[in-house]
């Protein structure tokens, strides 16, 4: 539809620019459209970066949408930028897992979880911007709550949480993780 593309490249551009994923209330209100229009131009696109032959990827993170490029092409992209691959710790990976599906969750219980003390690999996601402090927990010493950030999603390819595969875990109560951290 001819009378839709200035506001469909105008979509375009600000979702290759963005930093982080954009929701259709801040394009709408960015390009002065209602949200419901906005949401027709993002299936448009997406439509538009379904083919093989494209290199973009129209990404839904956490409500928001951003352009990225396939993950099949991060090799070209790597060689261009002459990065070498980041690659997490077994131990970096645990306490990810750990924070992923328990958040919001402690230090203390992501060592007690992992048996082992975990700052060093917490540090590390914290520095990769993978996981952040979302607050504190009530109680003696109010320890550091974490959980994962948009980032997170981002690297993963995940639009939310939700996307989480499940997992069988043995769920302890809050009492048990209390008295072992004593």
């Amino acid at each position: 539809m001819l009378f839709r593309e200035p506001e469909t490249a105008a979509l375009e551009a600000l979702l290759f620019v963005a930093k982080s994923p954009l929701t259709c209330e801040q394009l709408g209100e960015i390009l002065e459209l209602a949200p419901a229009k906005i949401e027709e131009l993002i299936y448009e696109l997406r439509d538009r970066y379904l083919p093989n032959s494209c290199g973009l990827i129209l990404l839904e993170i956490n409500g928001g949408y951003k352009l990225g490029t396939k993950p099949e092409l991060a090799r070209y992209i790597e060689i261009l930028y002459k990065q070498p691959v980041q690659v997490l710790s077994n131990a970096a990976l645990e306490v990810l897992s750990i924070i992923a599906y328990k958040q919001p969750v402690t230090r203390g219980e992501v060592d007690f979880i992992r048996g082992v003390q975990s700052d060093r690999a917490l540090t590390t996601l914290v520095d990769k911007g993978l996981v952040k402090e979302v607050g504190r927990k009530d109680g003696p010493g109010r320890p550091i709550l974490y959980g994962t950030t948009e980032q997170f999603l981002l690297h993963f390819g995940l639009r939310s949480l939700a996307d989480l595969p499940n997992l069988e875990i043995e769920e302890l109560s809050s009492d048990e993780v209390a008295s072992a951290l004593e």
